[in-house]
């Protein structure tokens, strides 16, 4: 996946989006945007421009339209948060791996929860790692995904596990007050 390099602003706008997104799990309208990161409507339209060139927020017409995040918001932010901060506790059968390094955390089937299977790359060796190994990644900086599950194959040009997952859970926002 081509890395997006998203400016401070768009980066904000684009986590506010997430979150209210995930508060109410319908189309965000811009000025609920605005009133979030402290900006005006206009300003937030145009980033929202720029943020759907980039394919990372939809755009939902009618009244009770606004924007979305795609799929690839997730990832993007996810992506600028391994690259700052690149320290996700590792866990591999239940011990927590020292400087691991995890680098992407795809999650293959996301589309298909019965499929459900991670793929995370990582920096350094994958040889000590072996079939039906349980492995724990997270919680993510950003998202505070955390995944568990059983080591299924590994992709040695890929550097990365393919992990069956048995527990995944990304807390619902604590942060916000209820609405």
């Amino acid at each position: 996946m081509s890395s997006i390099e998203l400016t401070p602003s768009q980066k904000k706008i684009l986590e506010a989006l997430i979150n209210l997104y995930r508060d109410t799990e319908s189309a965000v309208k811009g000025e609920d945007i605005a009133e979030e990161v402290d900006r005006n409507p206009g300003t937030i339209r145009n980033q929202m421009q720029s943020l759907k060139a980039l394919q990372l927020v939809e755009g939902v017409p009618g009244p009770k339209g606004g924007y979305k995040p795609t799929g690839n918001a997730y990832d993007a932010l996810e992506i600028q948060e391994m690259d700052q901060a690149a320290d996700v506790p590792f866990r591999h059968n239940d011990e927590l791996v020292e400087g691991a390094n995890v680098q992407e955390i795809d999650l293959t089937s996301v589309h298909h929860p019965e499929l459900c299977r991670a793929e995370i790359r990582l920096q350094g060796s994958i040889g000590d790692f072996h079939e039906g190994d349980s492995i724990s990644v997270g919680p993510t900086p950003l998202s505070k995904l955390l995944i568990e599950g059983t080591l299924e194959g590994k992709d040695d040009t890929n550097n990365s596990l393919i992990l069956t997952i048995d527990n995944m859970e990304a807390p619902a926002g604590g942060e916000e007050p209820a609405h």
